[in-house]
C-alpha cells in the first residue's frame, strides 16, 4: 500500500481520510500545535484508527513544505472566517449578545 492509498485527495485544499469525513488538518493541528501524541489523537477521533493518525503524520514529514503550507492556508481561511462573522453575526446570535449586555449591565447596575 503507498502511503497516498491513506487519503482522497478531493482538491488542493482539501485532503481527507479514505472513508472519513476527517481532513488532514484536523490530525495534524492537534499533533503539531497541541503536541498530542498519535495515540491521543486516535482516542478523541474514535472514527479513525491508530494507522491512520500514524500515516497522516508520516504524509506530513515526507510533505513537510508542502502540508505546511496546506496547514497555514487552513489557519488562516479559519481566522478569516472568524473575523467576517464578528464582523457580520447571524441575527440569531446578535440577539443573544445583546440579552448577554443587558443581563451584565443589570448586574453592574444591581451591584453598585
Amino acid at each position: 500500500m503507498q502511503l497516498e492509498d491513506y487519503f482522497n485527495f478531493l482538491a488542493p485544499n482539501d485532503i481527507r481520510l479514505k472513508d472519513s469525513r476527517i481532513g488532514i488538518e484536523t490530525i495534524l493541528y492537534e499533533y503539531i500545535y497541541r503536541a498530542r501524541t498519535p495515540e491521543e489523537i486516535a482516542n478523541i477521533y474514535t472514527s479513525l484508527s491508530l494507522e491512520q493518525v500514524y500515516a497522516t503524520i508520516l504524509y506530513y514529514l515526507h510533505n513537510k513544505e508542502a502540508v505546511s503550507k496546506y496547514i497555514a492556508d487552513w489557519l488562516e481561511w479559519g481566522h478569516q472566517q472568524r473575523k467576517a462573522q464578528a464582523l457580520n453575526p447571524h441575527p440569531a446570535a446578535a440577539r443573544l449578545q445583546k440579552l448577554r449586555d443587558a443581563r451584565e449591565a443589570m448586574k453592574k447596575a444591581n451591584d453598585a
